[in-house]
């Protein structure tokens, strides 16, 4: 386990280019062992996470080759994956828990066994698992709920699936089990969530049609990918963004980011907070679904911040930034309140909890809901210890809150930030010299 102590900076200047984006590699590799032919995937993470997924794609059968960022993947197809007699590791990438599913649950007459660490044992899966089980697969999960659990493929048939709860996830492994369903399977979201599964899909040749909330794709014999260029992932530039805005002096340059509007909710929040963002974010879409991720440049600064109000509808275009928000919360002038956020109890960590409880041991004073928190602001952060807990986002968050403290923060288990930034440190370190 490693420990590292994040000493108070004087001010973060420079330029900075965040890591691939981890939620498009995961789906770039999924859907490139599905195609018919050779899919490119240029600037792929590499990072633990999405390693699984690679792993995962040679297991069923895909050829995977890695060429510094560029990965290429020759497919199985839609209908032929390979046999397997032993479970899939998936590690700690949930999102490879979520979404393979939906794929697997279209290989009629074949079974395969999902499993990861620990942390992935404690993720229920039984969101999946009702839609699937509708469709006509069969799952099999340790105590109804959790894995390891077991997907048995058959002829789908198509549904119309009203999601409890936004999730993308959710939401794209009913779409990619559609894809092999007779007819057509829509999903109906009760709030926007990210949509990169529905981008991809179109850029594939597969009719998407979005009407409102409703997502709607139909069954078809093949998907068609050439290439796919991965931008930087908006959720590690949000942990270089918080940092920007809390450190006095600071100004910053991150470029190459993702700067699709489902994955730039905390930017709205933090201009909402008063926080400097300046670059060309994509606007609100509408119910056309385009083929390509939108990327750009954003210059940010230091100035005060007040408290806010994160609703319910906000939480799934910001659902892996919420820590921050917290964070920010802390220096903020007023309350800060998240709620409709029960899904943060099912991340890596319970991060409601300990998010709260980390915070607080740095001298803030925050309070937990049931599906969110609510922070008092106190002008800043005296510093101490926080443990990531394994959560790759609460090591990042330490750091974070290391430079713009008082004291400084130490940071056990530094390690997990490479889960999903595996250049974390040197980046920022980067910044603290510029």
């Amino acid at each position: 386990m490693t420990t590292m102590k994040w000493s108070p900076a004087k001010r973060l200047r420079g330029t900075v280019r965040p890591p691939a984006d981890k939620s498009i590699s995961h789906r770039a590799a999924i859907l490139g062992a599905m195609a018919a032919e050779p899919v490119r995937v240029r600037n792929y993470l590499h990072a633990e996470d999405t390693t699984s997924t690679l792993n995962a794609m040679r297991a069923l059968g895909a050829l995977v080759t890695v060429d510094g960022d560029l990965v290429t993947i020759r497919g199985t197809g839609l209908r032929n994956t390979t046999d397997l007699d032993q479970p899939i590791d998936v590690g700690n990438a949930g999102t490879l828990m979520r979404l393979l599913p939906g794929w697997l649950a279209g290989q009629e007459g074949r079974s395969y066994i999902l499993d990861g660490d620990a942390s992935i044992r404690r993720r229920p899966v039984d969101r999946i698992a009702e839609p699937l089980r509708a469709m006509g697969a069969v799952i099999d999960a340790t105590d109804d709920r959790l894995p390891p659990f077991t997907v048995t493929g058959a002829r789908l048939r198509s549904i119309t699936y009203d999601l409890p709860v936004a999730s993308a996830q959710v939401k794209s492994c009913v779409l990619l089990a559609g894809l092999v369903a007779e007819g057509a399977t829509t999903v109906v979201e009760p709030a926007p969530s990210r949509d990169h599964t529905e981008r991809m899909l179109t850029a594939a040749g597969v009719t998407v049609h979005r009407a409102g909330p409703a997502v709607t794709v139909t069954s078809v014999d093949e998907l068609v990918l050439e290439e796919i260029t991965v931008p930087g992932d908006p959720s590690s530039a949000a942990f270089l963004i918080a940092a920007g805005v809390l450190v006095p002096g600071s100004r910053i340059q991150v470029v190459g980011s993702g700067t699709n509007w489902t994955r730039t909710g905390f930017h709205r929040i933090v201009e909402r907070m008063g926080g400097i963002i300046v670059g060309d974010l994509e606007e609100a879409p509408g119910d056309g679904v385009v083929g390509e991720e939108p990327i750009g440049d954003l210059d940010v600064a230091y100035g005060p911040l007040v408290g806010t109000t994160v609703e319910a509808d906000e939480v799934p275009l910001a659902i892996d930034e919420l820590p921050l928000v917290a964070l920010l919360g802390c220096f903020a002038e007023g309350e800060t309140l998240v709620r409709g956020a029960h899904e943060l109890r099912l991340k890596e960590s319970d991060r409601i909890a300990t998010v709260v409880d980390g915070l607080n041991a740095l001298g803030g004073d925050l309070e937990a809901t049931e599906d969110g928190f609510l922070v008092r602001g106190t002008g800043g952060l005296r510093g101490g210890t926080i443990d990531s807990h394994g959560d790759h986002r609460l090591a990042m968050l330490g750091a974070i809150a290391g430079l713009a403290s008082r004291e400084g923060v130490t940071v056990t288990g530094m390690e997990a930030a490479e889960v999903s930034y595996p250049t974390f440190a040197q980046d920022l370190g980067g910044l603290l010299k510029g």
